[in-house]
């Protein structure tokens, strides 16, 4: 019997959710964090945004989380990803982050990313 592993969710900011990007590509496990604009409660689409980027977010496996516009929410998901480079996080986990500093994460995460980096260079 074959069994799925699931990949941890690597965080990105939704600026660097392009197609150039090495982080767009299909079923990538991404975190993403932003502000809520819209909930479609039919199709349980979410689309967040920050920093002038948003991305369209499937939460329909998602169960008790009430959504609420221009709330922080954060999502770890795969990403899927449309013949026309249209994307959307299939979300596994979601929870509320309202409070959070998002500049301040976003920094938090470049500060994590050249330490690692560090890491990977010292064991070379």
């Amino acid at each position: 019997m074959a069994s799925s592993v699931l990949q941890p969710g690597v965080p990105v900011t939704l600026q660097e959710l392009e197609p150039s990007s090495e982080s767009f590509r299909q079923g990538a496990s991404l975190r993403v964090t932003g502000v809520l604009q819209s909930y479609d409660l039919n199709s349980a689409i979410a689309v967040i945004q920050d920093g002038g980027a948003s991305l369209k977010v499937d939460t329909q496996n998602l169960r008790e989380i009430s959504f609420r516009t221009n709330s922080t929410y954060q999502f770890i998901g795969e990403l899927l990803i449309k013949p026309d480079n249209d994307a959307v996080l299939q979300a596994r986990v979601g929870r509320n982050v309202d409070g959070i500093d998002l500049n301040l994460y976003q920094q938090s995460l470049l500060i994590r990313r050249q330490y690692e980096a560090q890491l990977r260079s010292r064991r070379a």
